[in-house]
């Protein structure tokens, strides 16, 4: 028992644990812009070929 509780302690110490959710989070929030960019260029992309096809 003495074993588990002080890899609980060793694990509750670590910094690995909230770099990893540092990590997660830049992700996150990487991927909501590239969605909005992405987003914002097929609109406007659909928009030109909308706009070339009305004209031919």
């Amino acid at each position: 028992m003495k074993n588990f509780a002080s890899k609980i302690q060793r694990f509750l110490k670590s910094e690995d644990g909230p770099t990893a959710v540092e990590y997660a989070v830049m992700l996150a929030l990487i991927v909501v812009v590239c969605l909005g960019a992405i987003t914002s260029i097929g609109t406007s992309a659909s928009a030109t070929f909308t706009e070339v096809a009305n004209q031919l």
